[in-house]
């Protein structure tokens, strides 16, 4: 059986839509490739593309519309660096794993106090699991 490590995030203060384009985009990549994604999006040498959320987003080098989400690339980076943890935890080569499930949804919502409470702060719930690659062995059919 495969072994697994999970962890899962509530009310992340990040958007929702920028957590999606970035799940998207490193969702079944090697989990040290994703962790360098992330931190070459933190230093802008590269941007994540958004291909749902793109309505008036300037195109970047390489990419048709794209941005740098930093705020939401460091808490996904964070959540990474945790569920790596994890996985040593449970007994995980850490050199093979993968990101296997990777989703953002939309979080409780929060009203602002006051007077004007017609503004709503933004929350994200992110579900993140990783496993081990299997190694094909291929078989031998015998003539």
């Amino acid at each position: 059986m495969n072994e697994i490590a999970k962890l899962n995030a509530k009310d992340l203060r990040i958007s929702t839509k920028q957590s999606i384009e970035i799940c998207d985009f490193i969702r079944f990549k090697n989990l040290s490739t994703a962790k360098d994604i992330l931190e070459r999006v933190m230093k802008k040498k590269m941007a994540i593309p958004f291909k749902r959320f793109n309505r008036d987003l300037g195109h970047k080098h390489g990419i048709a519309s794209g941005s740098y989400p930093m705020n939401a690339s460091l808490a996904i980076l964070k959540l990474l660096k945790g569920v790596e943890a994890n996985a040593e935890n449970v007994g995980l080569n850490k050199n093979e794993l993968y990101i296997s499930k990777l989703m953002a949804n939309k979080g409780s919502t929060q009203w602002h106090f006051g007077r004007k409470r017609r503004r709503q702060m933004k929350r994200t719930n992110i579900y993140l699991e990783v496993a081990e690659k299997i190694k094909n062995n291929p078989v031998k059919v015998k003539k």
